[in-house]
């Protein structure tokens, strides 16, 4: 048997045309198109195959991606949670500045953040948008929070300054005030009438003292006079600048100069027993707007009448 025994013809006829074209095709023909429809075929199961295992890989790619996205969404929104607390930590400490220092006074309120509560993410919903969105709002709440604390930074400042500023007029009222006993002896005839060593109004306090004790300015101030003045013998006048003076009398010598100005507690003169004087002492006298006053309130500290009408430095 041969090829010719198997061969089939094929006529092509055109439906208008007037040729025929004629295909002869042997087993041999046949066989090889056969084959290579099965290597077609196979060629495109391969390559389908393929590209199932790309998408496939490409999906898990994608499902692995979603997955670490969502993980860091959820990450994201916990820490907007911490977030969202410091938050309300800041806003409740600038509130508590403000309380302090009076920051209300201008009627300005303090900015409120209102939040999900912190919980699980999953039931709020942790999408790109809503985490974005909620981020948004963090960062506008801490801009307002962060502008609050500026102003109350500047706020406490100030406070603070006039505070220190009101601290130190008060310290120097303090110091201007007499408030120490000027040769630290005790008192050996005291303020108001007396009849020894003569009928008399004793205007000051008789303070024991040896000859040359120092004598120490009982307040800051400056020296009005120095030196001799009739029975009170060698005396030392100080004006404290608050209405306040202080007299020292019966000196031995008086160190210092009218004009100079004295600290608290500072040496001015040695004491004696100058003019009419029966012995060593110190004749210690404090006059208030022009009128003698009794100094021993003013031996041991400011008398707590007196600080009570001095400003204070938390109230401003």
């Amino acid at each position: 048997m041969n090829d010719a025994d198997h061969t089939i013809l094929v006529k092509i006829i055109p439906p208008k045309g007037r040729a025929v074209y004629r295909l002869q095709l042997t087993r041999r023909h046949l066989a090889a198109i056969a084959v290579a429809f099965v290597v077609a075929l196979a060629g495109a199961v391969a390559a389908h195959t393929y590209q199932l295992r790309v998408a496939e890989e490409h999906l898990r790619a994608l499902q692995s991606l979603a997955a670490d996205q969502q993980r860091k969404l959820q990450t994201i929104d916990r820490q907007a949670d911490a977030l969202t607390n410091q938050l309300r930590s800041v806003q409740r400490e600038n509130a508590e500045i403000k309380r302090l220092i009076g920051g209300d006074r201008g009627g300005r309120k303090q900015h409120a953040y209102v939040a999900p509560p912190p919980g699980d993410t999953r039931a709020r919903g942790s999408d790109f948008t809503s985490v974005q969105a909620r981020l948004r709002r963090l960062a506008a709440v801490s801009n307002r929070t962060s502008d609050d604390a500026r102003r109350l930074q500047r706020l406490a400042l100030r406070a603070l300054n006039l505070r220190r500023m009101a601290s130190i007029a008060r310290e120097r009222l303090v110091a201007a005030i007499p408030s120490l006993n000027p040769v630290a002896g005790g008192i050996a005839a005291g303020f108001g009438w007396r009849t020894d060593p003569w009928p008399e109004f004793h205007k000051g306090l008789d303070l024991e003292a040896d000859y040359g004790t120092p004598v120490h300015a009982s307040a800051a101030g400056v020296v009005v006079a120095a030196g001799w003045d009739g029975g009170y013998g060698i005396k030392v006048d100080i004006d404290h600048g608050n209405g306040y003076h202080t007299w020292y009398a019966h000196l031995s010598r008086a160190d210092v100069a009218p004009g100079q100005r004295v600290l608290k507690g500072q040496t001015i003169a040695l004491s004696g027993s100058t003019g009419e004087s029966t012995g060593p002492h110190l004749h210690y006298q404090v006059m208030y707007a022009g009128e003698a006053i009794d100094p021993a309130p003013f031996l041991h500290g400011v008398p707590a009448k007196v600080l009570a009408t001095l400003p204070d430095p938390a109230g401003v």
